[in-house]
Order: structure tokens, then C-alpha cells, then sequence
């Protein structure tokens, strides 16, 4: 399935959708429907576990492509948000986890030229989330590094503490898109989250795939563009540390819960890795897409203050 996070007006309030043939159908209202109780939001969805994907696919059966009055409305006439649009804590990102990324940070961004041993991890805060088409923010009295990144986002399901690598995909809900942006140039002492956990620097979405549709991440191009021009395109296969491994490894110590989120790393390409460097500014376009899943468009505006 994919679903989404949307607003059928600017009146209306957040609604959970499943995507069907170019329609997103409102799922609380066509599980009332069919005498059925069902989420209205991501979040509850998540919480419902398997039972509630089961209970929703059973109804979407039923209806057979013609749905109740009420239920359905043409994707093209909503607004789609961040599918999670306040995660319940931090994002869980993943620094340094392709290759070629690694060696282009070394050059440009003085971190270590060694590969890692263990997942590297920072965290962006619930604040951060935008959604699609929403402005990336850019205050040039902060920075004039802000950097793309292109990502694979993982979202967890059930309940992962110590789990070990084999079975560790089972703990995964869905996946989706989440573009990492960097002040490059604010961080502090080695401490990355003030860089990446400023407002409007975790593009979200536009979808979560649910992960029966995606049977191996390691097997998903992602590209991104700016302006039109390609500047990031690769494949997950190139992890270093692959999703059940950053799963396995995060649970060891800190317990991950239903509707967390893992933004697992980017590939080479990045701004700061070019010769010369090349940042974004406002009035640009920025395009990330990953395969099976969708893409995200945003446009960077000033926010500099008077």
C-alpha cells in the first residue's frame, strides 16, 4: 500500500489516505463504511500493527475500486503532508553510510577517511519535518552551506529492542523519502544535530510504502536534482551498513518504537563534495526521488531575518 498524511482543503483537518488508481481514499471513513473501525492518522495506523493493515486491505477489497460516497477524492485535489507530520521523537540519522560519501566528506568536510566500523548516528528533532512541495528554509545570517541530501527513509513498526540483524526487517513498517539538509558550516565541535536539526531541514514523504512492497531495500536507486540538474543518483545496494543492520545496531542501546524514523544515509554527490562547492540558495529547486516510492519536490526561500 501506499499511504499518505492529507488535506482534502486548507479547512480541513490532517487525514490518513490509502492511494488507489490516482484517488486517495479517506481510510477511517471507508472502514466506517464497512463497519469497520479504522485509524484516522499514520500514527494510529502504525499502532494497529498488522491487524490494521489486514482490517484496511479487507476493505479495500470489498470496494473493488468503486468506493463509497464520501471516501474517495482525486489525488490531484489534495494537499499531501509529511506522512507523519509530528514523529513522536527524533529522527534517527545515519552519517557516512556509502562509500563514495565517505571519501568526499574526507576531502571537503574533514571527517574521518577511514570507513566506520559502526553506524554512524546523529538525530534531527520532530520540528524539522516538512512535507512535500513545502519551503526548505534558508537564513544566510546562520549559513551559507546549506547542502542536499537524498535518502532512504525507514520506518519502524513494532516494538525493536536488542534484536539481532536476522529478523530485524520484520520490525519495519514502510518506507519512504527524506531529503537530509546541512548547514554545513554549523557544526559544532564534531556535534551535527544544531547542522541538521534546524526547521524545515527534514523534507518527509510523499508516501510510506508499506514494507510487504518492498521485500529488500538494498535493492533501490535514489537520485536527486537541483534546478533540473542531476547532482546525487545511486543505488541502497551501496550501504556500507545495511537497514537490518542499522536496526540491529541502534536497538542494542536505545529501543526503537512504532513510528520511528531511520533516515538511512546518502550517497556521493552532495554539494560540499563537489569541486568547486556548490550550495543551495534561494529561488532553487530541489527534486529527490527514490525508486518504488516517489519523489519530493521543494523550493528554498529566504528566511533571513531583518
Amino acid at each position: 500500500m501506499k499511504l499518505v498524511t492529507y488535506r482534502a482543503s486548507l479547512e480541513d483537518a490532517a487525514r490518513l489516505g490509502v492511494i488507489q488508481d490516482e484517488m486517495v481514499v479517506d481510510v477511517a471513513a471507508l472502514g466506517e463504511a464497512y463497519g469497520e473501525d479504522l485509524p484516522d492518522s499514520m500514527l494510529g495506523l502504525i499502532d494497529a500493527g498488522k491487524p490494521g493493515l489486514e482490517t484496511l486491505q479487507a476493505c479495500l477489497d470489498e470496494a473493488a475500486g468503486i468506493f463509497p460516497i464520501h471516501t474517495a477524492t482525486a489525488l490531484a485535489n489534495v494537499r499531501l503532508l509529511a506522512p507523519i507530520p509530528r514523529p513522536r521523537k527524533n529522527i534517527f540519522g545515519i552519517g557516512l553510510n556509502y562509500l563514495d560519501h565517505v571519501i568526499e566528506s574526507a576531502k571537503a568536510l574533514d571527517t574521518n577517511k577511514d570507513l566506520p566500523k559502526q553506524p554512524v548516528i546523529f538525530s534531527k528533532p520532530p520540528t524539522a519535518v516538512i512535507g512535500p512541495d513545502e519551503p526548505i528554509l534558508h537564513n544566510a545570517k546562520i549559513t551559507k552551506q546549506l547542502d542536499w541530501e537524498v535518502e532512504l527513509a525507514v520506518i519502524i513498526g513494532t516494538t525493536a529492542r536488542r534484536v539481532p540483524r536476522q529478523g530485524a526487517l520484520t520490525h519495519v513498517f514502510g518506507y519512504s523519502v527524506m531529503i537530509d539538509v546541512s548547514a554545513r558550516d554549523n557544526r559544532r565541535a564534531g556535534q551535527w544535530i544544531f547542522s541538521k536539526g534546524m526547521d524545515s531541514y527534514a523534507p518527509f514523504g510523499p508516501v510510506i510504502v508499506t514494507a510487504d512492497e518492498i521485500p529488500d531495500p538494498q535493492k533501490l536507486d535514489l537520485w536527486l536534482t537541483v534546478n533540473g540538474v542531476e547532482k546525487q543518483r545511486s543505488n541502497t545496494a551501496k550501504m556500507l551498513f545495511k537497514v537490518d543492520e542499522l536496526i540491529a545496531d541502534i536497538s542494542q542501546g536505545i529501543t526503537l518504537e512504532p513510528g520511528d524514523i531511520i533516515a538511512s544515509g546518502t550517497p556521493e554527490g552532495v554539494g560540499a563534495g563537489r569541486d568547486p562547492q556548490e550550495f543551495m540558495w534561494p529561488g532553487d529547486t530541489i527534486v529527490a526521488c527514490v525508486e518504488g516510492i516517489g519523489r519530493l519536490r521543494h523550493p528554498v526561500v529566504n528566511s533571513t531575518p531583518d
